[in-house]
């Protein structure tokens, strides 16, 4: 017997910028903060944004942490770092792997 299986997507909504920092490398560096609806409940979420102005390039984590000093602190540690958005997600298993 086969049967259909939904998947339920867990989209970040209503993104604003809680930080935004120029980096001396060229690279933007930004902690946004969104909503998400999970099971029926509407939680705050926390994400990182990384653009390199140099050539364009762009990595975005919608829903990095539920926690604003995880996600200010994983912002600060890319800034001292001078990490590029390639990095992005890398940097992210490495703090998250440590904080957790």
């Amino acid at each position: 017997m086969f049967g259909i299986v939904k998947r339920i997507k867990h989209e970040v909504r209503d993104k604003t910028i809680y930080m935004e920092i120029f980096g001396e490398n060229k690279v933007t560096y930004r902690v946004l903060s969104g909503r998400m609806c999970i099971y029926g409940d509407e939680i705050i979420t926390y994400g990182i944004e990384v653009i390199d102005h140099k050539n364009g390039e762009k990595e975005l984590i919608a829903d990095f942490s539920r926690n604003i000093e995880d996600a200010v602190a994983f912002a600060e540690s890319l800034i001292s770092q001078k990490s590029c958005p390639r990095q992005l997600y890398g940097k992210a298993l490495d703090f998250l792997r440590v904080s957790i």
